[in-house]
């Protein structure tokens, strides 16, 4: 029947639109950091809400009206420590549960969309996210197409580049590309569908071209906005642009976990398995070529080097990353190391010192005593460390309540302490500072400052285009710069920058991922 759902049992119409579900897990988790992440913090979003989560996939958009969407359960948490294996058994059950319901549905799926960043790391699991899409496999089976879309900053493991069939990656640091590129995922993966359907054959796929490299970086000597990652990344989309290739990717990896997995790698997937093979190598001998050129995105120092540098300048606002802490790098966000160093300083001691803004400082304990003060009252508290207390313990200050929060989607509950002429942001749960209005919400005003400390690495768009001069304090942490410094035991050898001293040339020929084994794959690889 034309206008029907089945021209025969088991095999769908070509005229009626492929069905894609939804499914993921997305955090970035640093081995290094000892707080946990808990099911909650992954704001599951379920059925329906998968589909409005994206501008590209609401009705009307044309890759909602050539494709049927159908939300399982996709879950983004803020970066952070290892994610407990409860709380990714508790979610996995729920995907696989979801999906099974979708499974059994008419018309039949076709698709997978993977939503996930690809660093998460789970309580007694490596490689987590190829461990999940084999369990989503056990329900979907190995005919339904799954395309992923990744953080470049996450890692692709062989495994999982074997069991998806398409996948990419961002191609921005910081990553103004992120919405662009799950588009990019879906689109490809109806364009697959849709060639499947033209060709007759659903067992149709692309080529993949796999190739790993024992490069280790974290994003802030990779920040595309620089040199050499600027011009390796831009050499993306040339190699995409090739006749025969669908997708072409560069993955950094994730610098601060400790697996097997992570490392640099590039994908390449097309039609033509010649071009895939050379676009793939051409990519990673660019990136191998440019390994020792890497450096940090910005001037960096000490702590005191950097405060110290930002006293002399008369560049206004002097932003200064207190990168050690990044809880959007997978730091616990809950050290008091930087502020305390920041307060023991006499320029800041008197309210009017110079005005400097930190950001931030988790106390739930103390935020609690400033909103039953109120604003304008002065209150005593201790915040910070109930987590990381490795470099410094709780901090204990006097100031007077600034102003006053509620209803943010991460810290719930922020507090603004003056004490001196610091101005430091204490929140009931962690929270990122990433935009102008993070400030502005709380009556600070950080064009008008003379420093704002932000726990981050590379500045987000919005602080980079406020800021009159910036510097990265390479400071203690789960996400610290130095990476030989935190000890890394089971990463793969030798990797530079670890072993600087051992400069054998990599194998970079392509490997192609298939269902079959590769003859190029070793067992270590």
């Amino acid at each position: 029947m034309i206008d029907g759902i089945f021209q025969s049992e088991g095999e769908r119409c070509y005229l009626d639109r492929p069905v894609i579900a939804i499914a993921g897990l997305a955090c970035e988790a640093s081995t290094f950091t000892p707080s946990k992440t808990l099911a909650p913090a992954f704001h599951p979003r379920r059925g329906i809400e998968c589909i409005q989560e994206y501008d590209f996939l609401k009705p009307g958009s044309p890759l909602a009206n050539i494709a049927e969407w159908r939300g399982a359960l996709i879950g983004h948490a803020l970066p952070g420590g290892i994610v407990t294996r409860a709380a990714f058994e508790e979610l996995a059950a729920e995907i696989l549960a979801r999906l099974t319901d979708i499974v059994s549905c008419t018309p039949p799926l076709d698709g997978l969309w993977f939503d996930i960043h690809g660093a998460m790391c789970v309580e007694g699991l490596d490689d987590v996210e190829a461990e999940l899409l084999r369990r989503i496999r056990t329900v979907i089976g190995p005919g339904v197409m799954v395309s992923a879309s990744m953080d470049l900053h996450g890692n692709v493991s062989r495994e999982l580049a074997h069991r998806t069939d398409l996948i990419t990656c961002y191609r921005m640091a910081p990553h103004e590309d992120e919405q662009e590129t799950k588009e990019r995922a879906c689109r490809n993966l109806v364009d697959l569908l849709t060639k499947q359907r033209l060709a007759g054959d659903r067992w149709l796929r692309p080529f993949k071209a796999w190739i790993p490299l024992p490069i280790l970086l974290p994003g802030e000597q990779t920040s595309t906005r620089v040199e050499p990652a600027k011009h390796i990344y831009a050499a993306v989309s040339d190699v995409e642009a090739r006749h025969g290739i669908i997708d072409a990717a560069i993955w950094v990896g994730y610098a601060w976990a400790d697996e097997p997995r992570n490392r640099a790698i590039v994908m390449v997937t097309g039609w033509d398995k010649t071009v895939v093979a050379k676009g793939a190598e051409d990519l990673a001998k660019l990136f191998w070529d440019s390994h020792a050129d890497f450096d940090f995105v910005g001037p960096t120092g000490t702590f005191k080097e950097c405060i110290d540098r930002a006293l002399a300048s008369s560049a206004r606002p002097f932003f200064i990353s207190d990168s050690g802490d990044n809880p959007t790098a997978g730091g616990s966000g809950d050290m008091t190391w930087g502020l305390t160093k920041l307060l023991n300083r006499p320029e800041f001691q008197d309210a009017s010192g110079p005005t400097v803004i930190y950001a931030s400082v988790p106390g739930p304990k103390a935020v609690e005593v400033a909103v039953a003060a109120g604003i304008g009252a002065t209150v005593t508290v201790t915040a910070g460390a109930e987590v990381d207390n490795i470099h410094s313990g709780p901090l204990t200050m006097t100031g007077r309540v600034h102003s006053i929060k509620h209803g943010d989607k991460n810290a719930e509950i922020e507090v603004v302490l003056q004490v001196g002429s610091a101005y430091a942001i204490l929140t009931k749960l962690r929270k990122p500072y990433h935009k102008e209005h993070d400030f502005t919400d709380l009556n600070l005003q950080p064009r008008s400052a003379d420093i704002v400390i932000v726990k981050i690495g590379y500045l987000e768009p919005e602080l980079f285009d406020m800021a009159a001069d910036w510097m990265l304090a390479l400071t203690p942490g789960g996400v610290d710069q130095d990476l030989v410094r935190l000890g890394h035991h089971r990463i793969r050898r030798p990797m530079w920058p670890f072993d600087k001293r051992s400069e054998t040339q990599p194998d970079l020929r392509a490997r192609f991922i298939s269902l079959s084994h590769d003859p190029l794959l070793g067992p270590d690889e």
